[in-house]
């Protein structure tokens, strides 16, 4: 497979870093999309990225397609028996019409061009298939932990997040998703991190990253003080949450 369109890449030049420090989506999450399929033979995870969803989606589908237009992802993303790599973009693939019981889009549908993305996930699925999309707000550890990072989010790095990160600060609830909406319940994700861990999570994201382009300087040594003072011992593991905002719909309806 080849890629066939130019696309907003804000994440290959630290898919390392990206495949390492993101936190992981909960089991719960695909046991509840699962369970809400007919069909369990294949499932496609559209903008993969590191592979985290596809994984997850390994667990209960005999086959997952995963696809992203990054080529540094895909090398970098886990590998499964269960799991075909390909490096194309979410907008033009070569699966074959209505063959998905399952498209799931972890964090990236806000990059895509969404008219063009939701016509090939009607082309892919199946009569009864499913599409689900979700993206994670920002961490919850403790207020004072929370309160830099807020400061970090909006005033040092907030003027270089892409313009489609507004999806996420609204919850998707803006997102357009013209499909058959089904109710869901409340998901968080979860992990333990020393303070090295968190920095790691923190310099993965795109306005970390075009800050640090644009200004040849690295914006977490601007906070670094501030985190250190409310984490405390660096060594300490704190617990950590994530929102997760889900939103999941019929084919059928369209």
């Amino acid at each position: 497979m080849t890629i066939y369109m130019e696309f907003k890449d804000h994440f290959s030049q630290h898919a390392s870093d990206y495949a390492r420090h993101r936190p992981d989506y909960p089991a719960a999450l695909y046991e509840f999309l699962a369970e809400k399929v007919k069909q369990r033979e294949v499932a496609w995870d559209c903008g993969t990225g590191s592979g985290q969803a596809a994984l997850g989606l390994a667990e209960h589908f005999d086959r997952v397609i995963a696809t992203d237009p990054s080529a540094e992802q895909i090398r970098n993303a886990a590998r499964h028996e269960k799991i075909s790599y390909a490096v194309v973009p979410a907008e033009q693939t070569e699966i074959p019409s209505h063959t998905v019981g399952l498209i799931t889009v972890a964090q990236a549908v806000h990059w895509f061009d969404m008219e063009r993305f939701y016509r090939e996930a009607r082309r892919v699925l199946r009569p009864d298939g499913m599409l689900a999309v979700w993206c994670y707000g920002l961490s919850r550890i403790n207020p004072e932990i929370d309160k830099v990072v807020q400061h970090y989010y909006t005033n040092i790095v907030g003027p270089y997040w892409p313009r489609e990160r507004h999806y996420i600060d609204e919850k998707y609830e803006t997102l357009s998703f013209p499909f058959a909406e089904l109710p869901v319940p409340e998901f968080n994700m979860k992990a333990e991190w020393d303070m090295h861990e968190f920095m790691g999570y923190l310099h993965t994201w795109s306005a970390t990253q075009q800050f640090q382009e644009e200004n040849e300087q690295d914006p977490l040594n601007i906070v670094h003080r501030l985190l250190a003072k409310a984490w405390g011992d660096p060594e300490t593991r704190h617990a950590i949450r994530w929102p997760l905002y889900l939103r999941l719909g019929k084919v059928s309806a369209l």
